[in-house]
């Protein structure tokens, strides 16, 4: 190495360790996530009520765009992915993969789900095959049925994979492909410029759109960990007769938020990538187990079934703002989802884009959309199945433990109800665990990114800044879950989290336009 070349490396060390903090980002997130755990200390019943109401009207006033939105970006993904366009490579042509397959792969599934599939894949199921709060009202299908089991499974295959991977996907490849292959800032704003120009990534607009981009993810993180300690928390009280409570909730925020504290400490290589890698493997021994203990001819039918009636209705479903399903199927399941997935999506794309430099954008959408989704089908067809299969054949009630206990206890009768129970709780409780520090990590990384100015997507953030957004993610949880009411203790957060989407519901159509424009109209960079 010449003298030249250390000396431009120092100075590159240099300039990274002095990068400022983006103050029109920073402040503003941290005051407003911060004045909103003061409030739910002190008065958790308004926060609630606030952030619902706002979350209630959002859905009612917007529900069509979310639908129609989310239609177009599925539409753009697959023309993108399946075009020639595919064979662009992201970081130009002689850019080289950092990452194998394996550990790509892992980090975009485990990075994107959190505790989602584990929470939901035996309870959604359930809660429509039992018409549980609603949701089968206006369906036209009678609950308990065979048919009910059937449209359970494709409406939980509609909810959880195609549709809600394509946000991630799209805004993730519009990131990186600004980034590598037209230079621009790696930041929300930076997608935008194919609409308004290198403006919009200067002044108060980009402050503003960064900053709402930062609040709905870590108002989400916060909900997925409070929503995870309840969870948690009734599993080790069904199971082990230890009541949950303040304490029980303090321990396993402290133990939860020290993992992705220290994995998000240790960086992208050697933190977040371990744990994702670890994950991962959790997930597919679950999965083999399941496999192995479940029924496994009526899975692969229902399963079957299932998608044959999700794509039979799959436009009704798709376009239909509430009117058609109604508000109990509609509203609080798939148009909730979408506020949540919207609200992760743009700061999640940043995440996606950072793990894939050197992969074209055909081996992008495959491990950001298509293997994704699959995997969901799969584990709502394994999970979902049995389930299924045990309430219609009387083994568990797991309908009467949901009405009687609230919407996520199903998964530990579930669980106690399997052979190897006993070896099977611990397991999945830590993998919930990893499941949320695996999220957790990696968003805490990209938020402290967005908080600092011209940083690459191959530096990591300063360490206080990673550690102080973790910290208050922790604390917010436990706080809403401590001091709120309800089963889930979560509500204010909860809402908050989706109110959050609705705020970011205009950034994502705009960055739904511009990825129409630069991949159809514009000049496509190789």
């Amino acid at each position: 190495m010449s003298l030249e070349t250390k000396k431009d490396n120092v100075a590159e060390i240099v300039a990274h360790s002095k990068r400022k903090t983006r103050k029109g980002v920073f402040w503003p997130s941290f005051l407003i996530v911060g004045g909103g755990a003061v409030l739910g200390i002190v008065n958790n019943k308004l926060l609630a009520e606030i952030s619902m109401n706002g979350f209630v009207a959002s859905l009612r006033g917007l529900g069509w765009l979310y639908q129609i939105i989310s239609i177009v970006a599925l539409v753009i993904v697959g023309i993108v992915t399946f075009s020639k366009l595919g064979k662009v490579r992201l970081g130009g042509e002689d850019a080289k993969p950092k990452y194998g397959f394996g550990s790509w792969f892992a980090m975009a599934l485990t990075g994107g789900i959190a505790t989602g599939l584990i929470t939901y894949g035996v309870n959604e199921p359930i809660i429509y095959f039992g018409n549980i709060y609603g949701e089968m009202e206006r369906t036209g299908v009678e609950p308990g049925t065979p048919l009910a089991a059937i449209y359970a499974m494709g409406r939980s295959f509609y909810n959880w994979t195609f549709i809600p991977y394509a946000m991630y996907s799209l805004s993730g490849l519009v990131v990186a492909y600004m980034y590598f292959n037209r230079k621009k800032s790696l930041s929300v704003t930076s997608t935008l410029i194919p609409l308004f120009g290198e403006k919009v990534t200067k002044g108060l607009w980009s402050s503003i759109i960064d900053t709402l981009s930062v609040l709905a993810i870590a108002l989400g993180l916060a909900s997925s960990l409070g929503a995870g300690l309840a969870l948690v928390g009734s599993g080790i009280e069904a199971t082990y007769g230890i009541q949950q409570g303040p304490l029980v909730w303090l321990v396993l925020t402290l133990v939860i938020t020290a993992m992705f504290t220290l994995s998000s400490l240790k960086g992208l290589d050697k933190g977040i990538r371990f744990l994702s890698d670890i994950n991962a493997k959790v997930f597919y021994i679950l999965l083999i187990a399941l496999v192995i203990l479940g029924p496994t001819l009526y899975m692969l039918r229902t399963s079957t079934a299932g998608m044959g009636y999700w794509l039979q209705n799959f436009w009704q479903w798709g376009l239909d703002p509430i009117d058609l399903g109604g508000e109990a199927l509609v509203m609080w399941w798939t148009l909730y989802d979408w506020a949540i997935w919207i609200a992760y999506a743009p700061l999640m794309g940043i995440f996606l884009a950072i793990i894939s430099h050197g992969r074209t954008i055909r081996e992008f959408m495959i491990v950001n959309w298509i293997l994704p989704s699959v995997f969901s089908i799969i584990w709502f067809g394994i999970w979902g199945g049995t389930a299924l299969h045990w309430q219609q054949n009387n083994v568990v009630d797991l309908v009467g433990t949901i009405k009687e206990s609230g919407a996520v206890a199903a998964l530990w009768s579930f669980l106690a109800n399997l052979p190897l129970g006993a070896v099977i709780i611990p397991v999945v409780m830590i993998s919930l665990i990893l499941s949320f520090a695996t999220g957790a990590d990696s968003m805490v990384r990209t938020i402290s990114q967005l908080c600092t100015v011209n940083i690459r997507y191959d530096e990591e953030p300063a360490n206080w800044k990673k550690l102080l957004w973790a910290l208050s993610i922790g604390i917010i949880a436990f706080i809403m879950v401590a001091f709120a009411g309800g089963a889930q203790g979560v509500d204010g957060v909860k809402y908050l989290a989706a109110l959050g989407g609705s705020s970011v519901l205009f950034v994502f159509v705009l960055q739904v336009i511009s990825a129409i424009k630069m991949f159809f109209i514009d000049k496509v960079e190789k």
